[in-house]
């Protein structure tokens, strides 16, 4: 069993390589979340404040509010994929800040 080392955080706060980091995860994270919850929660506002739109039929039975209530699903799935992919990105950044340079 292998034993890690402590990290000096308030070091590697000071680190300009650290702020950047922090500053591309927060313009990545803040953005996405925001887009999120509107796309999440348009789907109850337009039904409540758009019915007759939202009634409409767009294949056989299915109407525009079932469409994209299903959407949201898919949405859900391509955020997720997309977080991983940028989130193991900012863990190679993080590592390297923490092991890279001293």
């Amino acid at each position: 069993m292998s034993q890690k080392t402590p990290v000096n955080w308030e070091h590697l706060e000071e680190k300009p390589e650290f702020r950047s980091m922090m500053k591309r995860k927060k313009a990545f994270i803040i953005p996405a979340t925001i887009f999120f919850l509107i796309y999440y929660l348009a789907l109850p506002v337009l039904v409540g404040y758009y019915p007759k739109v939202m009634e409409q039929k767009v294949w056989g039975e299915v109407n525009v509010a079932y469409a994209f209530a299903l959407s949201q699903f898919f949405m859900a799935w391509i955020m997720a994929f997309i977080y991983v992919r940028v989130a193991a990105k900012w863990d190679k950044a993080a590592a390297e800040v923490i092991h890279g340079h001293h």
